[in-house]
């Protein structure tokens, strides 16, 4: 966390867990190095935005279910004095500073936003205090691919504009470590050489569209309600 004045209503939540965290659910090769270093991007591409930003792990997490724990952590951040929380994840490492200041801007400009992923779940949403309802957050299907669709209806209720970021990536599985590096590129350099470290052993084989066994993600375990896999 980055300590500032309060100058800007504006406010980044970083939901992020740990990297010793991450690994009792996400096992691969160097994964505590990848999931610390996805962490720091995070944390990186919040602080070049300049505005205030908090990361909140699963040692300051508290509620029994996903959808408890996230919207608490919504709420801590409105609690501390902020008209606006912007939240985010470690796990979409192709989001950049420019995608936040946008939804900042729109914030502003009385909107709501949320930046969809692939999976119907979201790597960014923005909110005004005013569209924060506690309960009916907590009510929202989670882990489910309808979650941007319900939060995008139930914002809209209150006669609020919900714009949308573009369409982002976010590691949810194994096989997502290709696809993410495909569209890396352009971000940070730093980012893109630590994932390419840890797919090239195997790069032949994920060419030809097979991750190999050594990376298994537990499949009920997703950040930010992304939806479980369906097969």
């Amino acid at each position: 966390m980055q300590e500032h004045c309060k100058i800007n209503s504006n406010a980044i939540l970083i939901f992020a867990n740990s990297s010793k965290e991450e690994l009792k659910h996400k096992c691969m090769p160097k994964g505590g190095v990848l999931f610390q270093g996805l962490t720091e991007h995070a944390i990186n591409t919040a602080k070049k935005t300049g505005l205030p930003h908090f990361l909140i792990t699963e040692k300051e997490q508290y509620g029994n279910s996903f959808g408890e724990r996230f919207v608490n952590a919504i709420k801590s951040i409105f609690d501390k004095g902020y008209d606006n929380v912007i939240t985010i994840g470690n796990d979409t490492p192709q989001l950049k500073s420019s995608d936040i200041i946008k939804a900042s801007r729109l914030l502003q400009a009385k909107k709501a936003v949320l930046g969809p992923s692939r999976d119907g779940g979201f790597y960014l949403m923005g909110l005004h205090k005013s569209q924060f309802d506690v309960r009916a957050f907590m009510d929202l299907p989670w882990k489910t691919n309808t979650l941007t669709k319900k939060i995008t209806t139930l914002i809209e209720a209150s006669k609020v504009d919900v714009i949308q970021l573009r369409i982002l990536l976010d590691l949810d599985t194994s096989e997502d470590l290709q696809r993410i590096l495909k569209g890396l590129k352009d971000t940070s350099k730093k980012i893109f050489l630590l994932i390419l470290s840890l797919v090239a052993p195997f790069r032949e084989i994920i060419v030809q569209g097979f991750v190999p066994s050594v990376f298994n993600f537990n499949n009920t375990y997703f950040n930010k309600g992304s939806p479980f896999p369906l097969h």
